[in-house]
């Protein structure tokens, strides 16, 4: 028996409500913890001096970054080898996301890149 298809039809979008303000504080906070996190524990083993003879990409720096509501963590590699596109890129590699009351959400990039 086949299905029977459901006309289309257009309606009107509830108005999104605007997006309530992040607090000041726990945003320097947080920026102030992660900051400590990268330096102390994230650069010492993650950057290394650049290879005597590169042959692929190697990162040269880790950083954090506020965009929007989001606060990331990131890479900027550097691309040897005289067919690179570019000389450096940068890959964002966590985010974290507040839902309220101090808590955050976290999304990481897995091995495949989803």
């Amino acid at each position: 028996m086949a299905k029977k298809k459901m006309p289309r039809t257009w309606m009107l979008a509830p108005e999104r409500l605007p997006a309530s303000p992040f607090p000041e504080r726990l945003k320097t906070e947080l920026e102030a913890k992660a900051n400590e996190l990268v330096e102390t524990v994230l650069k010492p083993r993650y950057v290394k001096p650049p290879p005597k003879k590169p042959r692929f990409n190697y990162i040269t720096d880790l950083w954090t970054k506020w965009h929007g509501g989001y606060f990331y963590f990131g890479s900027t590699y550097a691309c040897p080898g005289p067919t690179a596109i570019s000389p450096s890129f940068e890959s964002r590699f966590a985010r974290l996301k507040h839902v309220g009351s101090g808590r955050f959400n976290l999304s990481y990039m897995r091995h495949n890149d989803k």
